[in-house]
């Protein structure tokens, strides 16, 4: 729905004041954009031309993507209020720091912007009615349970989680369900962490040192995000150590290193599926005016072991690859929509 307001203004105040002037009839091309995380990343690479794939499936819609160049919560707010005060029609978030967003969001919300939070579900202030995103609790038992087929059936020993967004409940359910499934499939195995290993690519490598360091002995290292993969694989090949490693996300290393064994698994939350299907919708509730449905879309994730690797590989070398293998699963995806919805306080 095209907006009448507003020349650039500054503050939220101004957001909420505008909303009662914006006029679903106004003449233009359609505008919608995606915040991610930061520029630089893999899971944002991917979110980002998954959206812009979904969104060019509508015609007659402008889409564009922004984000800090480096993960940081109170500049990716900066660029969403810049949006929001831009002549916007509907924009995506993903975010690490949803608590950041709560109000901004409510205040774009308020002002008749059409809102989608894509992987990390959206505080229940912030009034975002939809939600595109795994069950990040079901990826955590996925990435368990490739660990686990490798370990002994009666396994004894230490397993060592790793977090990088302490307290973010997306991450928060994968190392739930990590610790829940060796729990119930190898209960002679104890679990320790989640310890910070934090967002940033060498920091977190550094703190993978110290905690194998620590644990030379551990039966495996486990993280819950995109540098824990290709930095565990990079430890275990320093320290020429046989424990088994897994993390998430389709990083081009990570990939790699699952091909030639130093990384047992990652599991893909398929970013660009997720993306897709959210660009996708939001270019159509931009363009006709109809409000977004309320709600959260299911999407599957995918375990990358050493069986699949390679066809995941190849998938990944192009982002023409990638909308030539995973188009039929975005249709999938946009035409089960309805039948996906769940009640949005059910996300995990």
């Amino acid at each position: 729905m095209r907006s009448t307001r507003r020349r650039v203004l500054a503050g939220l105040a101004a957001l909420a004041v505008l909303g009662a002037c914006r006029d679903p009839r106004r003449d233009g091309t359609p505008r919608i954009a995606y915040v991610v995380p930061d520029t630089a990343s893999n899971f944002s690479v991917e979110l980002t031309l998954g959206y812009q794939a979904g969104a060019a499936r509508v015609g007659g819609v402008e889409a564009s993507v922004s984000g800090p160049e480096v993960v940081d919560g109170t500049r990716q707010v900066r660029r969403f209020e810049e949006m929001a005060d831009d002549r916007i029609d509907g924009i995506s978030v993903t975010t690490l720091s949803p608590e950041l967003f709560a109000r901004p969001m409510a205040a774009a919300v308020k002002a008749g912007i059409q809102l989608i939070a894509v992987g990390v579900q959206a505080m229940p202030t912030s009034g975002v009615p939809l939600l595109v995103s795994n069950d990040n609790y079901e990826l955590g038992r996925m990435l368990a349970d490739a660990i686990i087929e490798r370990l002994p059936a009666r396994a004894t020993g230490t397993v060592v989680l790793g977090t990088i967004a302490p307290g973010v409940p997306t991450m928060d359910y994968r190392t739930q369900g990590m610790r829940e499934r060796f729990g119930e499939r190898l209960p002679g195995v104890t679990v320790t962490g989640p310890y910070d290993t934090a967002q940033d690519g060498p920091a977190n490598r550094a703190a993978w040192v110290r905690l194998a360091t620590a644990n030379p002995n551990a039966l495996a290292f486990l993280g819950n995000g995109d540098p824990d993969a290709y930095n565990l694989a990079s430890v275990r090949t320093e320290l020429g150590a046989r424990w088994l490693a897994g993390a998430f996300d389709l990083d081009a290393q990570s990939l790699a290193a699952v091909r030639d064994g130093t990384l047992t698994a990652v599991v893909s939350p398929e970013h660009y599926l997720k993306a897709a299907v959210a660009g996708w919708i939001q270019a159509e509730h931009a363009t006709s005016g109809d409000p977004l449905p309320d709600g959260w879309i299911y999407v599957p994730g995918l375990p990358v072991t050493a069986e699949n690797v390679e066809s995941i590989i190849v998938r990944q070398a192009s982002a023409e690859a990638r909308a030539a293998q995973l188009g039929a699963g975005v249709e999938r995806l946009r035409a089960e929509a309805g039948s996906r919805l769940r009640p949005i306080t059910d996300a995990r």
